[in-house]
């Protein structure tokens, strides 16, 4: 660890107390307990300031650090290239984001322009402004409306929670703007309708959202290729296929939101390609760089980018700028990041250590009547705990922070759905970084195992 002792971390600990306002955390607590300070990672372990060690199951707590901590490669490549150019607005050009956009097209057929920015939700953002514009100089201001699906996440900017199917992030921050519709969620264990082929009747649903708003009004169809923070759940089968003839049936833009699931997480490049899908749009944010330097991307087709050329009108080009994605660091980060998922096979060991991982939580549930679902693809997984199996009554919002609270005890950081979506914060997630070994997947295991135990008894 660190050469420092944790008695050197008393006035950060102060200073933090005094000064930082965490994210997604009510701080009234802090005023008797000490804030967490992470002071030191390598691999898949964090230290915090008291010297305590924890394996890391949500690589950086919101599934970012894909290729886990402590590349001193990719710290150089960032470090080099910031004192050669650090920052140019996205006006003109720059040597590592060409570089990263040809690489990263290489491995998205069908789409062919990156428009750099520095979070998910900007790169969201971009994406309903390029529709809107879409709109008024295509379609005569029709086609406007954006359609989002129930308990997927797209950010925390206003238009990013208009379109975001989870009541709880988006309560106290409306009025929202017009023009964000929602579709049916798509997971198969809270099924909606009784019927034999789920996944094309949870498909269905949007085309009948569609008719009743009227196809010449939606431009826009966003989805999680996985829905991530809203659950971990994995659309079923027939599912995505019916979304894309329903898409080209009405002349709707598909915008795949890859934020969590981008760069390998479920042991593809990206989702949708795990699910054989062509979208119009592509974002992406936490794994294109690791959180080594902040950068996202919204990724598009020639189709869509020739929309707005045209020099005989001023206001034909997008016209919008993201201040740092011109800051050099982020693609730097991320082309050594790319390098390093091919060189090292992460995409391989992801599918590996994901069926191994599978495999223990299904002997989870085996083990535990509390463990009601377990799904998930590559490391990326959710285990849904219930109060009663056959009611599928979901456990307790509070019991289920316990065993997040018991598995950290035991040395290991997991996570859950964090006040999301109304009696349905129940989902415990995990994302361990894509360099999981057998012996890492084992201790989450073993460590909710006991965790699970702790809270509901054996």
């Amino acid at each position: 660890m660190n050469h420092l002792k944790p008695n050197d971390f008393g006035p950060v600990i102060e200073a933090d107390r005094a000064h930082v306002w965490h994210h997604m955390m009510q701080h009234k607590p802090l005023e008797s307990a000490d804030p967490r300070i992470i002071v030191e990672g390598r691999g898949l372990h964090v230290w915090d300031a008291a010297g305590r060690r924890y394996l890391d199951a949500l690589s950086g707590g919101v599934w970012t650090v894909n290729v886990g901590y402590g590349r001193t490669s990719i710290a150089d490549a960032v470090r080099d290239q910031l004192v050669t150019m650090n920052y140019f607005a996205q006006s003109a050009g720059s040597i590592p984001a060409a570089l990263f956009a040809e690489a990263l097209v290489e491995k998205m057929p069908g789409l062919s322009r990156v428009y750099f920015n520095n979070s998910g939700s900007e790169a969201n953002e971009k994406v309903f402004k390029m529709v809107r514009q879409i709109a008024q100089r295509h379609h005569g201001g029709r086609k406007w409306k954006i359609l989002y699906r129930e308990r997927d996440y797209h950010g925390t900017t206003i238009g990013a929670l208009a379109s975001s199917g989870q009541a709880e992030r988006a309560a106290m921050y409306g009025p929202y703007p017009d023009g964000f519709v929602m579709v049916p969620h798509c997971l198969e264990y809270r099924r909606q309708w009784e019927v034999e082929n789920y996944g094309e009747r949870a498909a269905d649903a949007i085309e009948e959202v569609i008719l009743r708003e009227g196809p010449d009004t939606i431009g826009l169809l966003c989805l999680e290729p996985l829905t991530a923070g809203g659950g971990v759940i994995v659309p079923p089968e027939g599912y995505w296929q019916r979304v894309q003839e329903i898409c080209r049936k009405y002349d709707i833009l598909l915008h795949i939101d890859e934020v969590v699931c981008g760069l390998g997480r479920i042991g593809t490049w990206f989702g949708y390609q795990s699910f054989g899908i062509q979208p119009d749009f592509v974002t992406m944010a936490k794994g294109v760089a690791s959180g080594y330097a902040a950068i996202s991307c919204t990724v598009t087709t020639d189709a869509v980018f020739d929309l707005f050329k045209d020099d005989t009108d001023p206001m034909a080009h997008f016209r919008d700028i993201s201040t740092f994605g011109g800051c050099t660091a982020g693609p730097a980060a991320a082309l050594e990041n790319m390098r390093i998922i091919e060189d090292e096979k992460l995409l391989d060991n992801c599918l590996t250590m994901g069926e191994r991982l599978m495999e223990r939580l299904e002997g989870l549930k085996s083990k535990h009547e509390v463990v009601g679902d377990v799904r998930g693809r590559g490391l990326f997984a959710g285990i849904e705990l219930v109060a009663d199996r056959t009611t599928k009554e979901p456990a307790n919002e509070k019991l289920v922070q316990k065993v997040v609270s018991e598995a950290n005890a035991r040395g290991v950081i997991i996570g859950m759905t964090n006040r999301s979506i109304p009696g349905l914060n129940n989902t415990l997630c995990l994302a361990p970084a894509l360099i999981a070994k057998s012996d890492d997947i084992d201790t989450i295991a073993d460590a909710i195992d006991e965790a699970l135990a702790a809270t509901f008894g054996k």
